[in-house]
């Protein structure tokens, strides 16, 4: 097993809201698909690795009580958590080194309730 994770799911109340907010906060488009009655919006990804999407459908509730996945935030996590707010988010714990070792991580709600990590090397 090369990852404990090989897929994860952000679940939405409203679809094109959630969808705009991660547009706007990884500047990126999102490419949708209705799949067995969920509607998907795929975060962007190279190659082969860990992937996601937002999913909204009748067994999706978003919880700011549940797991919580770490976003990869790319080489500075900072651009990225700097548009949460303007999308419509909450920065709930900003920027903060957990060691030179793992590098960076922060905390937000996006605008559907969920908590969600944002993690880089620098």
């Amino acid at each position: 097993m090369a990852n404990a994770i090989n897929w994860f799911e952000i679940p939405a109340s409203n679809f094109q809201r959630a969808k705009k907010f991660y547009s706007e906060i990884f500047d990126a488009e999102l490419p949708t698909q209705e799949m067995m009655g969920t509607e998907m919006a795929f975060f962007p990804m190279d190659g082969e690795g860990v992937g996601g999407s937002i999913c909204a459908g009748e067994n999706y509730k978003p919880s700011a009580e549940g797991t919580v996945p770490y976003l990869n935030g790319g080489n500075d996590l900072t651009p990225i958590l700097n548009r949460v707010e303007a999308a419509g988010g909450k920065v709930i714990t900003p920027k903060t080194k957990i060691s030179d070792e793992i590098g960076h991580m922060a905390y937000f709600f996006d605008t559907e309730g969920n908590k969600i990590a944002l993690h880089s090397p620098n």
